[in-house]
């Protein structure tokens, strides 16, 4: 039988690589940080991590990694509620619930598994679930694996959300579900019309804060903090993954009753192992060094703001962003390929993304800025972005604005 499949396979392959839409992974030797070392021996500035707030390498969290691999070994060999549970693991939730204002906490091994595990226990056929449609792919994951009736508003759209939510009306509980920031554009959800057209119509909020925690809000507390918000919707989900820490776990936040009933029934709490003690350990100080000073998302904001507005003035198409995530457009798949790989060349490590990531004729280079990033290191990309934009013909050899 595999023989044929094999076949098949190989054909798909063949199709993506003469797509230009193949996907090759660059291998990294050197710990995540501003600038990385890649088996190639090259050293790059590297603009295309989640390590937002450079913590990736923090060495205050490797210590504490270090000091709970002593205290409580490496890994638990089980699941939360048979044998899995450390001092660690409770008090990261009671650390999270305070950082967020919320009630109660629940770990996951990743956030993907914190949305795929968040739908299905709480709702039934007889529900509604509004979800933006740029939710990440976790989302409508966990989405598919409920019962309830499925609503689906274009992104950020609020005369739309307005529709869907007229419509689910007929249905007993309805959950309105948003990235805090979607991922390849870097907007911002509206989420104080979300909450006001979700007290109109009866409905609660769910906001996945995977790229918004530590980003955005003066203390980096997401996107319920950036509009006063904060305790307002019923579920948080977020990651250990970018930027708190960069390590991998995910969590659900929000109202006890909720939470209480994932550790009963949410199945990727159930039937996955625990994270390791030692990225329980390392979270507890990521949350007490971002509690402590505001010092790393006040640069994260600079650094943003300096790089986007200059890609900006040199003729960069950008996607509006209200985060560390800079959408440079190219439209073009084999473009933004080339481009990226111009771009390496020069010592600036990015990636284009392209259909299926984003929608076809929708390809661009995502640009994550960091609090790790020097100003040098902007400029240099700055500069690298202004040569290869003219050698592939995407900016103007004499444009009108200047750098």
């Amino acid at each position: 039988m595999y023989t044929p499949f094999q076949s098949h396979l190989n054909d798909q392959l063949n199709e993506i690589k003469k797509a230009g839409l193949y996907k090759n992974e660059r291998i990294i030797i050197s710990p995540q940080g501003a600038e990385i070392t890649l088996e190639s021996g090259q050293k790059v500035l590297n603009f295309c991590a989640n390590n937002y707030l450079g913590l990736s390498g923090n060495q205050q969290l490797c210590d504490a990694a270090k000091a709970a691999l002593d205290s409580h070994g490496y890994g638990m060999s089980s699941v939360r509620f048979i044998c899995g549970t450390t001092n660690l693991h409770k008090e990261l939730e009671r650390k999270i619930a305070k950082f967020f204002r919320t009630e109660d906490t629940i770990l996951y091994a990743a956030c993907f598994d914190a949305n795929g595990g968040v739908f299905e226990p709480l709702l039934t056929s007889e529900d509604a679930i509004i979800s933006d449609s740029l939710n990440h792919a976790s989302i409508i994951d966990g989405v598919r694996l409920c019962k309830a009736v499925r609503y689906r508003y274009e992104n950020a759209d609020m005369d739309d959300l307005e529709n869907q939510l007229q419509l689910a009306q007929e249905q007993r509980f309805r959950l309105i579900v948003t990235d805090g920031v979607f991922s390849m554009d870097g907007n911002v959800a509206p989420l104080r019309q979300i909450i006001e057209l979700a007290e109109k119509y009866n409905a609660m909020v769910m906001v996945d804060e995977s790229h918004s925690a530590g980003v955005v809000g003066e203390t980096g507390r997401g996107v319920t903090e950036l509009y006063g918000l904060m305790g307002q919707v019923e579920i948080i989900t977020g990651t250990l993954g970018k930027a708190f820490g960069g390590a991998i776990g995910g969590f659900t936040t929000g109202k006890k009753e909720i939470i209480e009933l994932l550790r009963q029934r949410s199945r990727p709490y159930l039937f996955s192992n625990s994270i390791p003690p030692l990225v329980a350990a390392a979270g507890i100080k990521m949350v007490e060094m971002m509690t402590g000073t505001n010092e790393l998302q006040d640069r994260l904001h600079r650094n943003s703001e300096y790089f986007i507005s200059r890609m900006t003035a040199i003729g960069f198409d950008i996607k509006p962003t209200r985060s560390a995530i800079c959408a440079v457009m190219l439209y073009d798949a084999k473009l933004s390929q080339d481009f990226a790989a111009e771009l390496l060349k020069e010592g600036i490590y990015v990636t284009g993304f392209y259909f299926p990531v984003v929608p076809k004729g929708q390809a661009r280079i995502r640009v994550q800025l960091s609090a790790a990033h020097e100003i040098e290191h902007l400029d240099k990309a700055i500069k690298a972005f202004e040569k290869i934009g003219k050698k592939l013909g995407v900016l103007p050899l004499n444009p009108l604005k200047g750098t």
